[in-house]
């Protein structure tokens, strides 16, 4: 069941605090997302954002350890982990509703608490290397990376997230303290219950142990500046069995009216086992197992991207069938009846996320860390509802357009004109 009552407000150091209760469910998430991510560093703590996010988990004065820390939770029968992103940092623990004042007791803590240890520092560079060892591994995950770097060049954005080997090996304890002193600070920081729980009495637990988080001025990124005037290819040569691409054109950013109209337009193109891209490229010529397209939508940029695994000697053709397939997007009318289903499809998908606490809490987090305001579900559906089919024609005109062309590509390739 999806709930739109929420409420919101700010504690005395600044902490936003969202309660969204809903008593249909057994169970509440706790998730406290900072302002915080790899946009936010410099050449000198690159991948900063994302080790700092490992230390979190290693150590308080009242939990000494990891494993008394994973021991506590365990024992309750919790799930609970961090993420890092280009834009933000988050952390949540999902319970049993008995079990609130526990998680938020360990959330507050880890957060406001955390030693940031020497020696638990050295050890976890050996187990960020092997991470990043592990993603550059994997072409299929890997490919995120190459394809940023394509778009954003030598800036924050298309840097990897986990930073590299010389850099993550060059911290100290200084260069973790100064960053958490100029981002994780109250002010910069939300904190959602979402859930089964009393609003009362999660407030109050609320208070008990994030009030003592400290709250002094933070600092931003720099803004991203695009000046793309011609299609562009990156290629990262390896030898696998299979080639990996993703091809896609610069967008907008999350801030943009025509945002929705973009969502069912990626539904559309690449959203699902009955969307244009995969009836072509899979169905039709067999051209791979897995292919699909996504949005993703930053504070000042965007990407609307199509991503595929397929033989190598057929990745001219797979190119020519994506490329072929975003134009019709832009040049040929969409039927109502294709429209239609595709609304259905983003509110299906939508709604059955929002059937997850921890969901439900990253929902509204989300939105209210990135953007400063918060849409209801039912606002949100208003609003992809309220697409016609005159906006999807202008905005797949807006952004199907050769000077936003990116192309990137791991796999034994060598051949740059793709495009």
């Amino acid at each position: 069941m999806v709930t739109s009552h929420f409420q919101k407000q700010t504690l005395k150091n600044g902490l936003r605090l969202i309660l969204v209760p809903n008593h249909t469910l057994p169970s509440v998430s706790s998730m406290v997302l900072i302002g915080a991510g790899s946009r936010y560093e410099n050449k000198n703590n690159s991948g900063i954002s994302h080790f700092a996010e490992h230390m979190f988990f290693k150590g308080t004065k009242k939990r000494p350890d990891l494993i008394t820390l994973a021991k506590e939770l365990d024992s309750i029968g919790a799930v609970f982990n961090a993420g890092t992103s280009l834009e933000m940092t988050n952390y949540y623990i999902k319970s049993a509703k008995a079990h609130l004042e526990k998680s938020l007791d360990v959330l507050s803590d880890i957060l406001i608490n955390s030693k940031f240890e020497e020696g638990e520092i050295e050890k976890e560079k050996g187990v960020i290397t092997e991470e990043i060892n592990m993603i550059h591994d994997e072409p299929r995950k890997y490919l995120a990376f190459v394809y940023c770097n394509l778009l954003y060049g030598d800036t924050p954005m298309g840097w990897d997230i986990a930073g590299t080997k010389e850099s993550i090996n060059s911290f100290k304890r200084e260069t973790f303290i100064d960053y958490l002193n100029n981002l994780y600070q109250a002010q910069n920081a939300v904190l959602v219950i979402a859930g089964s729980f009393e609003e009362k009495e999660a407030k109050e637990m609320a208070e008990k142990g994030f009030l003592k988080m400290s709250n002094k001025s933070t600092q931003s990124f720099l803004p991203q500046i695009e000046s793309q005037t011609k299609p562009a290819t990156k290629i990262s040569f390896r030898e696998t069995d299979q080639t990996h691409l993703a091809l896609g054109f610069r967008s907008f950013s999350r801030f943009d009216p025509d945002r929705y109209a973009l969502e069912v337009l990626d539904a559309i193109f690449g959203g699902g086992m009955s969307s244009r891209l995969f009836e072509e490229a899979r169905e039709k010529r067999s051209l791979c197992y897995y292919v699909y397209s996504d949005t993703n939508f930053f504070h000042d940029v965007g990407t609307f991207s199509a991503f595929a695994g397929v033989a190598t000697n057929r990745l001219p053709e797979a190119v020519k069938v994506i490329l072929s397939e975003f134009h019709r997007l832009a040049d040929v009318e969409i039927p109502e009846e294709e429209i239609k289903k595709a609304k259905e499809y983003v509110k299906g998908h939508f709604i059955l996320t929002l059937e997850d606490t921890m969901n439900t809490a990253g929902f509204y987090g989300e939105q209210e860390i990135l953007e400063g305001k918060i849409e209801t579900p039912e606002e949100v559906i208003a609003k992809i509802d309220a697409v016609s089919s005159g906006d999807l024609s202008r905005v797949a005109k807006r952004v199907v357009k050769e000077n936003n062309l990116n192309l990137a590509v791991i796999g034994p390739v060598k051949d740059q004109n793709l495009l």
